[in-house]
């Protein structure tokens, strides 16, 4: 394992797959926490530390666009469960960094999975559940892990937050009292975003934070899983002008030709679940590979603790078994969602000048008996499989 005060690291004989272009036998220098330098005859340079990989394969750390680390923990039950604010149903103004714990055991196991990069969202139990956040997955403070803050405005349709405010007896208890909500909070955020600052009475969090969606600063992070509520999702994005990105997309491929034309990103999951509800009867894995057939760009999730942070991988492997190609799998956990959280110009990919956020693996991720060895963050390590105890040893945060 390489030193942690290292400024230059260099790693050979690695198998290398950049995402964005063909793999490779060679090298990769990495200095003051970014990539100086890869190539098949990558040479270590005077003073740099060099770790020679034996084959081992590197890859960028992966993604997960949408998941609840550290905001609902794990084995806490109701006392470390933060994901909804669900007493108003517009809840634009809260942020999930304020309920984020960085020692939940999830970031623990996320780095064993491979991955170095989570978007944390708050819940779906309302039509607007707020605000996200993008960060990495190690550290102690948890304002020194983020990498976006904030990456997206959570909201809901379909059963949760019709039920949620169905059982209080209180609007929206259907599908179309949720879209009429939304509608009158995009409403009233132009509304107050027309007159003049010194005109206003005040700062209202909650339509500033409906601002930074309508003037397209953050993207508008909508859970829907059947094709109606995708179709609500499409029609108001469009009556507004905002960016989509669609959360979950359980039934997107059977409205994929129109997801394609107007380019609105998909992240489809999570896919190791029972059907639990009604909207999720089409959940298949085979439905990723059909979404990206039709030409839509899709990331996978795991949307833990649903389904547990470190099967990200796994997902995609078996949706390539369903049908899903082998590279568009690869991309769904790597730059398609950097793309999505407005980082590709840091993460999700190896070349010069990005983040040395980096996972040296075993062997092929995509084969399930393979491990992460090594995970680096900004070319740090922070996890590393210890073969005599068979355990993942993480550093101290």
């Amino acid at each position: 394992m390489p030193s942690k005060s290292s400024h230059s690291l260099t790693i050979l004989n690695a198998h290398i797959v950049p995402i964005d272009g063909e793999a490779f036998d060679g090298g990769l220098v990495i200095k003051d926490g970014k990539i100086s330098e890869l190539g098949p005859k990558v040479k270590a340079s005077r003073g740099s530390e060099v770790l020679d990989a034996a084959g081992q394969w590197l890859l960028p750390g992966f993604i997960d666009a949408h998941t609840h680390l550290g905001v609902h923990e794990e084995a806490e039950g109701s006392m470390g469960n933060d994901t909804n604010e669900m007493t108003d149903p517009i809840m634009a103004a809260v942020r999930a960094i304020d309920g984020i714990n960085p020692r939940e055991m999830g970031f623990d196991d996320a780095l064993s999975g491979g991955i170095t990069t989570v978007n944390v969202n708050p819940g779906s139990g309302n039509p607007v559940g707020g605000l996200a956040v993008a960060l990495h997955t190690h550290g102690g403070y948890v304002d020194d892990m983020v990498l976006r803050n904030p990456s997206g405005l959570k909201a809901a349709l379909g059963e949760n937050p019709k039920r949620v405010y169905g059982e209080k007896k209180q609007t929206p208890s259907t599908r179309l009292g949720t879209a009429l909500v939304i509608r009158k909070a995009f409403q009233e955020a132009q509304d107050y975003l027309s007159q003049p600052a010194k005109d206003r009475k005040g700062k209202d969090l909650k339509l500033e934070a409906l601002g930074m969606v309508l003037r397209r600063e953050i993207p508008w992070r909508q859970h829907a899983h059947r094709a109606d509520d995708i179709a609500t999702a499409v029609r108001i994005a469009e009556e507004f002008g905002y960016q989509l990105v669609l959360d979950h997309g359980t039934e997107a491929h059977l409205l994929a030709p129109l997801l394609a034309e107007k380019e609105i990103p998909v992240l489809i999951g999570p896919l190791f679940t029972s059907r639990s509800k009604m909207e999720l009867r089409n959940r298949s894995l085979a439905n990723p590979g059909k979404l990206a057939d039709a030409g839509v760009e899709i990331s996978i999730i795991t949307d833990h603790p649903v389904v547990p942070i470190h099967f990200l991988v796994h997902q995609a492997t078996l949706a390539i078994k369903e049908g899903l190609d082998r590279e568009t799998a690869l991309r769904s956990i790597t730059i398609n969602p950097a793309k999505v959280l407005g980082l590709a110009d840091r993460i999700g990919s190896l070349s010069v000048g990005k983040d040395a956020d980096l996972v040296l693996w075993s062997g092929d991720p995509l084969d399930v008996m393979q491990r992460a060895n090594l995970v680096l963050i900004g070319g740090e390590p922070v996890y590393h499989y210890d073969q005599e105890s068979r355990s993942g040893v993480v550093a101290p945060r």
